[in-house]
Parts: C-alpha cells; sequence; structure tokens
C-alpha cells in the first residue's frame, strides 16, 4: 500500500508522456534520510510505465561496496556494451565515451522510448554520476525518461538542467496515513501510538513497526531493546549512508539524547571534531534527527547498529565538553557509565563526585554504581582503599555479604595506621549489623594492636566497648576496661567513656535517671574526638532518652541522622545507635505513623539481604500494633528472622515486642513465655532497670490473666522497687499499673492514683491512657460512678489525641492518621470502658464508638455519604447506620450540627 504519492506518481506519468512524445525529461526523488520511500516510489513508477509494453525499462541502484569503482553504476545500464572501461579515463577520452553512451541510448530509444530507473544516486561512483549528468543536459531530444532518487537535502540547488526535468521532495507521512497503516494491521491503540512516535513518518521504519508490532507489544521501558524488522531498519541505513558526516551525526544524535533529554545542537557542533570528514552537522539535519531519535525505540536502534567504540569516544567527548563547561558532575559521571573503565584521573575523580550527589539527592543506588565504576578505573591503593569503604557503606543495605567483602578491600589496601583505624571502625559496625559482634570485635583488636599512639588505642577499645553492648559475656569485661581506662582518659574520649559506664549503671540498676542527666549535660558541650562523636551523641542520646528528655535526645539524633531520603550509614556504629533512639523516642512520644514512616523502608529494604536490625523492627512492629494494624506488626517481627547465636540487646526488645503482640492477640501464655525470655536476655546484659524494657510489668499482667496473682505480685514489687530507684515518672507509673493489676482492691487504687499523677507531668501519652483506664475501672469498682467517668473520658482524650483527625483521599497529607485510619488500640481500649461503664458524654448521650466517630467526623469535615463510603471502603448503607446511630447518641438532628456536637 503506497501512500500519499499520488502527486510523485501523477508527476511521472507526466514525464514519461513527454518522453514518449519525443521530449526526455528527468524526475529525481529526494528525501533528506533513508527510509522515506524513495525506492518503492521509484519501483512504482517502474511498473505504472511498464504496463503496455510501450517502454524499454533499464536499471541501475548504486551501493556502497562499488562506489571507488570508475562508471560501476554506467555498466550496470549497459551491461553488454563492452566500450565502458574499468578505470578513470582522461577528460577528452571520457567526453568521447560520454557521446557514445548517449548516442547509443538515443538510437536505441528512437525505436523504443526508454525508462532509466537509477536508485541511490548518492552512492553512484563519481564517473557515472558525470555522465548521468551529461546526460539530463540532452534528454531535450531524445525519447528517455531518467527516473533517479538520491539521499539528498531537497532544499540545496537541483543537480541538472530544471528545464528538462523537476526534484521531488517525498515528505514524511502524515499522522493519518500511519494510522491507516496500523489500524489495517490490526494494531491496538498503544501500537498504533508507538508507530506514529517512533516511526517519524518514515515509511520503512513504520512498516517495520507495524511488522513487529503485530508479532506483540513491544517492551514499554525506554531501555528495551526493539525488534529484528525495526532494528534491522535503521541499522541497513546507517550501513548504506555514503556520507559519513550524517552518519556520524546521526549517532552522535542518538548518543547525545541518550536518557531522554534532547540533543543540544551546540553541543552536537562540538562534536564535530570526530566526524571522519571533520564537517560540522547543519542545524537542519539536526533538528530533523532529533526528531527522529526523540524516541527511545530509534535511539536503542541507531546504537545497536553502531560500532561500540565509535559510541565510546562519542561519550568521552560529550563528558569532557560537560566538565568543561561546569556541568553537575552526575551529568558528567552518567557518560563515564558507558565506557568500559575510566581511563583517566578526571574520570574517577567526577565518578566519585557524582556520588556524592547522587546521595544527597536521596539516590543511594546511583550512587553506588559510579563508585563501582570509579573502582574499574587506574587508581592509587589509598584512593581505591577510600572509595571501597564508602562503596561499602552504601552497598551494606542491600547486600551485606558484598559490601563487608569490600569493607575488608578497603582495609587491607590502607597503609596508615589511622586510616587503617578508621576503615577498622566502618567494618566493625558493618559486622554488627550483620549480627556478628565477635569479628567486629576482633577486627577492632587487631587494629589496636597496630595503632601508633595511645590515644589511637584508647579510641579503638572506646569503640569496642560500644560494639560490646551487643553480646553479653564481652559487655562486662569492655565496662570492667572502662573504669580503669576512665581516671587517665584524654579529654576527647573521656565523654564517651563516661556515657558507656552509665548505660551500664542505668540498666544495671545502680544510679538514676537525675544521676545519669548531671553526667551527661555537662559533657555535650566538651570537645569530643571526631572519631567518637556519633558514638558518644548516641550514647548521650539513648540516656536522655531513658531519661524521658525525649525532645533533647531527638534534638542530638538529628545532628547527624541524614533526613530522608538520603539513607543512614550503617558503617557508623554510634549513627546505629542515633536510629534506635530516634525511633523509640517518637514511639514513646505516640508519633506512630512518624516511627513506620522513618524506619519501615529501611527494615523492610535490609530484610533477607545480610543486614538484620531487630530493634528497628521491634519500634515499626509496636507502631502498627498502636494504630491496630496487627497483621502488619507481625509481619515487622518476622522480617528480621531467628536470632541464632546473637545476644545482642536488641533481640531482647524484640522478644518484649513479640510478648506485647501475643498480649494484643489475647495469647497470654505465648505473651508471658516472651516476657520471661526477654527478661532473662535482659538478667545476662545485667540488665535489670525497666527503663527499656519493662518485662516485668508485662508478664505480671499476663500473670494476672492466667489467674496467678502471687506470682504476678512478686514480678510487680521488683519492678516497683527498680522502677523507683531509676526515678522517671513513666517507670514508676507503668510498674505501678502492674502492681495495681497484680494486687488489686483499696491498694490498686491507690497506686493508679499515684501513677496517673505522675504519668499526667511526663512524655507518655501511651502509659498514661493506660492507667488511666485501669484508675476509671477501679473508681467505678469502688462506687464513685463521677470520678471513674471523668477518668474514663479524660483517657478518651488522650487517645483521641494520639489518634489525630481522620483523613480521607483528596485531603492534604501529613501528620497521624494519614492513611485514613486512626491509631487503633487505645482508642478501642478506652471506648470499650467508657462502654462498658455506661458512660455518657456531655450532651447526655452514649459515647460514639470509634466506626460512628470516624463517620461523624468526616461527615462534619464536609464530605458526602459516598466519599465517607469510599474513604473507609463501607457500604453506603453501613455510613448511613452509623450517622444514624452518631445523631440519636449526639442527640442532634442534621449533618450541620455535627461539628457543634462533636
Amino acid at each position: 500500500m503506497l501512500l500519499e504519492r499520488d502527486e510523485v506518481l501523477d508527476m511521472a506519468a507526466a514525464a514519461a508522456a513527454s518522453a514518449r512524445a519525443g521530449s526526455g525529461r528527468w524526475v529525481l526523488l529526494s528525501a533528506p534520510v533513508a527510509g522515506r520511500g524513495r525506492s518503492t516510489a521509484l519501483e512504482a513508477i517502474v511498473r505504472q510505465q511498464a504496463d503496455g509494453d510501450t517502454m524499454r525499462i533499464g536499471r541501475a541502484r548504486g551501493v556502497p561496496e562499488e562506489t571507488a569503482f570508475p562508471f560501476g553504476l554506467v555498466r550496470q545500464l549497459f551491461p553488454d556494451d563492452e566500450a565502458v572501461p574499468f578505470s578513470a579515463l582522461a577528460g577528452p577520452d571520457e567526453q568521447r565515451l560520454f557521446h557514445g553512451l548517449v548516442t547509443r541510448l538515443a538510437r536505441s530509444a528512437a525505436e523504443r522510448p526508454a525508462l532509466l530507473a537509477v536508485d541511490d544516486l548518492h552512492l553512484a561512483d563519481e564517473q557515472s554520476r558525470r555522465w548521468i549528468g551529461y546526460l539530463a543536459r540532452r534528454l531535450a531530444d531524445i525519447p528517455v525518461l531518467l527516473v533517479l532518487t538520491e539521499c539528498a537535502d531537497p532544499s540545496g540547488p537541483a543537480p541538472f538542467p530544471p528545464a528538462t526535468g523537476v526534484s521531488v521532495a517525498l515528505p514524511a507521512l502524515s499522522v493519518s496515513a500511519v494510522v491507516r497503516l496500523a489500524r489495517a494491521a490490526g494494531l491496538d491503540q498503544q501500537s498504533t501510538v508507538t508507530c506514529v512516535e517512533a516511526g517519524a513518518g518514515n515509511p520503512t521504519l513504520v512498516r517495520a513497526l507495524v511488522a513487529d508490532l503485530a508479532d506483540g507489544p513491544l517492551p514499554l521501558l525506554p531501555s528495551a531493546r526493539p525488534r529484528g524488522r525495526y532494528r534491522d531498519a535503521i541499522a541497513d541505513w546507517l550501513r548504506r549512508e555514503a556520507d559519513p558526516c550524517l552518519r556520524h551525526t546521526c549517532i552522535a544524535v542518538a548518543v547525545a539524547a541518550e536518557g531522554g533529554t534532547p540533543a543540544d545542537p551546540a553541543l552536537l557542533h562540538r562534536l564535530a571534531g570526530l566526524c571522519p570528514s571533520g564537517r560540522p552537522p547543519g542545524e537542519r539535519s539536526v533538528r530533523r534527527l532529533s526528531r527522529l531519535l526523540s524516541h527511545p525505540f530509534a535511539r536503542e536502534a541507531v546504537l545497536a547498529a553502531a560500532e561500540p567504540q565509535e559510541v565510546a569516544a562519542l561519550h568521552t567527548r560529550i563528558a569532557e565538553l560537560l566538565d568543561e563547561n561546569g556541568a553537575p558532575a552526575t551529568a558528567v559521571a552518567s557518560r563515564l557509565l558507558h565506557l568500559d573503565r575510566p581511563g583517566e584521573p578526571w574520570m574517577t575523580r567526577t565518578l566519585a563526585e557524582a556520588a556524592e550527589e547522587a546521595l544527597r539527592a536521596g539516590r543511594p543506588a546511583e550512587s553506588a554504581g559510579y563508585l563501582r565504576h570509579a573502582l574499574s578505573g587506574p587508581l592509587d591503593p589509598q584512593r581505591r582503599a577510600a572509595l571501597a569503604l564508602r562503596l561499602g557503606a552504601l552497598e551494606l543495605p542491600n547486600n551485606a555479604t558484598a559490601a563487608i567483602r569490600r569493607l575488608h578491600t578497603g582495609l587491607d589496601l590502607h597503609t596508615c595506621h589511622r586510616e587503617r583505624a578508621t576503615a577498622a571502625t566502618a567494618l566493625s559496625a558493618a559486622l554488627v549489623a550483620g549480627r556478628d559482634p565477635d569479628t567486629a570485635l576482633r577486627v577492632l583488636r587487631q587494629a589496636s594492636l597496630v595503632a601508633d599512639g595511645d590515644e589511637l588505642v584508647q579510641v579503638l577499645q572506646t569503640l569496642g566497648a560500644l560494639v560490646s553492648s551487643h553480646d553479653n559475656d564481652a559487655w562486662r569485661g569492655a565496662v570492667a576496661g572502662l573504669r580503669a581506662l576512665a581516671p587517665t582518659a584524654p579529654p576527647a574520649i573521656e565523654p564517651l567513656v563516661c556515657g558507656l559506664i552509665t548505660e551500664y549503671e542505668a540498666g544495671a540498676g545502680l544510679c538514676s535517671a537525675a544521676e545519669a542527666l548531671a553526667r551527661v549535660r555537662p559533657r555535650l558541650a566538651a570537645p569530643v574526638d571526631p572519631r567518637l562523636r556519633t558514638a558518644w551523641l548516641g550514647s548521650a542520646a539513648t540516656l536522655l532518652q531513658w531519661a524521658d528528655c525525649l525532645e533533647e535526645a531527638r534534638k542530638l539524633a538529628a545532628l547527624c541522622l541524614p533526613v530522608p531520603p538520603v539513607p543512614p550509614d550503617l558503617t557508623d556504629v554510634g549513627l546505629q545507635c542515633l536510629l534506635s533512639v530516634r525511633a523509640e523516642a517518637a514511639l514513646w512520644a505516640g508519633e506512630f505513623d512518624r516511627v513506620i514512616a522513618e524506619n519501615a523502608p529501611l527494615v523492610e529494604a535490609t530484610a533477607g539481604q545480610g543486614v538484620r536490625l531487630p530493634h528497628l523492627a521491634a519500634m515499626v512492629a509496636t507502631a502498627r500494633r498502636e494504630t491496630g494494624r496487627r497483621a502488619e506488626a507481625w509481619e515487622a517481627v518476622a522480617l528480621v528472622g531467628p536470632s541464632g547465636s546473637d545476644s545482642s540487646w536488641e533481640w531482647n526488645e524484640l522478644g518484649y515486642t513479640r510478648a506485647l503482640l501475643h498480649a494484643a492477640d489475647g495469647d497470654w501464655q505465648a505473651a508471658l513465655d516472651d516476657y520471661l525470655a526477654c527478661g532473662a536476655g535482659q538478667s545476662a546484659h545485667d540488665f535489670v532497670s525497666p527503663v527499656a524494657t519493662p518485662w516485668r510489668s508485662g508478664a505480671a499482667l499476663a500473670l494476672v490473666r492466667l489467674g496467678r496473682r502471687e506470682e504476678a505480685r512478686e514480678l510487680a514489687e521488683e519492678e516497683l522497687r527498680h522502677a523507683r530507684t531509676w526515678g522517671t515518672p513513666r517507670t514508676v507509673g507503668r510498674a505501678l499499673r502492674a502492681y495495681a493489676a497484680a494486687v488489686g482492691g483499696k491498694l490498686a487504687l491507690g497506686s493508679l492514683t499515684e501513677g496517673a499523677e505522675l504519668l499526667r507531668t511526663s512524655p507518655a501519652p501511651v502509659e498514661l491512657a493506660e492507667t488511666l483506664v485501669d484508675l476509671g475501672r477501679a473508681h467505678l469498682e469502688a462506687g464513685n460512678g463521677r470520678k471513674g467517668r471523668d477518668t474514663l473520658r479524660e483517657a478518651h482524650t488522650v487517645a483521641q489525641r494520639l489518634a489525630g483527625p481522620v483523613r480521607v483521599p483528596g485531603d492534604p497529607a501529613g501528620g497521624p492518621g494519614a492513611d485514613g485510619r486512626p491509631a487503633g488500640r487505645l482508642l478501642d481500649l478506652t471506648e470499650q470502658a467508657l462502654r462498658g461503664g455506661g458512660v455518657r458524654n456531655r450532651n447526655g448521650g452514649h459515647t460514639l464508638t470509634s466506626a460512628e466517630r470516624r463517620v461523624a467526623e468526616l461527615a462534619a469535615a464536609g464530605h458526602t455519604n459516598a466519599q465517607i463510603s469510599s474513604a473507609l471502603c463501607l457500604t453506603r448503607r453501613t455510613v448511613e447506620t452509623h450517622l444514624t446511630n452518631a445523631y440519636r447518641k449526639l442527640r442532634i438532628a442534621r449533618r450541620t450540627q455535627l461539628v457543634a456536637a462533636l
């Protein structure tokens, strides 16, 4: 099917009629790029004039392989004429040959008009082109139609006398013509769009795409290679392109536009130095080729057909030009990635800079790619070691085995003792993240054996003590070593020494929160060795958090932790501590959505990759439990797998969380088992204080549920004793609640009253809500209905504050409950207590259920029943039922009264 070429055929028919009448004509079909259908149009003209056998047909075609052979194309037109030589002739001899050939052609045409069809004239040898011009100038008096095709810019001057012929520019196919071709082949809408965009109106490419897509849809990924026919059509075009500058320009446009960025004409102009002919590409050619290669399929096809060294040279030159013009390092480095290896120092420097740029932008995978490529180039050992350490830190969350191997390489390459010490601390932190603290400690000990200077040895010893906190046996010995070091520790090391000793004593029940704060706060202003800064801040933040100074602890974490989406560096053991502090401080403050948003991506990304983060997983699971998503909470616990032989304190935290989940599921025996297992792990760590994992309180509550009050009372009394030693309202109030559950009666009422008073002054909303519920129920049981009801209402208010506003799709994002649900556990707990106590609200109606309140709040915010139904995944009838109940309980009649009533 020849589309949109009727005008060409009509023009050729008129010229043929003139030739048959004795006045020869020439018709030149030209197009600026291959594939416009020159050969197809030529064949159509030949078929048109061959009908009726009124013209004798002669054919010739230029081919790249014969361009250097004189008279090759002429010999195709006169195959039996032995006068056509195989070598170039001098001026007069060439003229005699030209005259003789035209004379013989005229004599033959006088008997029967002739049509000479010459395809791809631009590939003909120079002598044949001159004869064609000689013939065109003499056509007026002989019955010959000369039809030629040429790949050339139609806007240029006509190569033959205009008096005897015409040049016809073959335009690109219109969109409607491409759509007709695609629909005729039965292609769907998406495939038709691909034909329009990737075909660029080029008939050859469009037909190739139609044929390829008829076999099934092509991949939509920009990097996907097109199928054979389309790719082969472009490869054939490049192979047959005689003009090296045009071919080079095409490849340069494809290379420059790789990645989807349009080619910069100025940049392409400067790439002309690599063109074999040395001629810069014209602006018109650049624009035309840019349109053709705007689709990734076309670019991939050109790049697949180009020589690898040609593409590499272009990428190198583009990178050089971008670097000279001050482009961002990532723009330059993206070009260098296409080279087998960076061969010059500036390339590796640029790749390293690009890695930092990408990391600052929150693209760690891209950053790691730049560093891997930099490491394939020529580097001195120290530079290679530094880049290996940096790459290891980036690879750690996603592939612990590869990262640790990379960090080992960096350690082995360093020869300077101080740099080896830095590499050893990074490797040890990675091993801790990989749950191998024994090897981590061995690495630090080996580094300290070869370290020069007492101060460096003490730095490694102190960091080793921090790592030892992940091992029960090593921790005690490390603390003993710190106590011996403390009197003589240099001022820049002493804060961390003091902080770690205080952490041990706090956990062992040997100091109070007030004493810990008295040690930490003055030292925050002291200068600290830079190698210990994050470790010291991690220790200080831990103690501040335990002392309920949550905002101070979070500020210390914010000093060092990167802002998302930049990932934290897990090869820094201090940052690992600060991650834990940031997560737990947010959890204690009741910011459950923040805990999930900040930590769930890291926990999920590292799962199964060799890095296990039990404490962060515990925080995420607990936050999900609080928001009522227990199934997702169990998933977070399962992600980190079993602890194996690892005795880190982090597994005790995870065991405590597992117990909380069992309790939420009502499996009190399983909860008790996990609480006791957590306690055994903490005791092995000399950690008896309830500041981190109040396992005795949890176990006491479980024992009460199981009817074993005496055992519950023993644990609760021990818990309360340790809690009073530490002395923060959170720990004491929490312990008093467990004690009240164990003892019951008037003692319980007094303990809960004391606990509530303490917790009202602390940043412990979760513990406060739980204690107020128990206190309200205790008042009701004691016959003090008014106090009980007021206390339960207070508990409900605290739970609502934690839940935050209900949101629906389309509302501004952010804040708790942004997924459309308020925090569930405490709200459900307080609402059940209100219903169980028969408590009415201030309006005299019964308190709304959580579902009724969610629906009522959305209605008060102006949402329709249909929107509420969609947001909460409820049927319209259910929404209407909840609203009816809410109106009755609130004693209102209209939707407009909801705001005031709520």
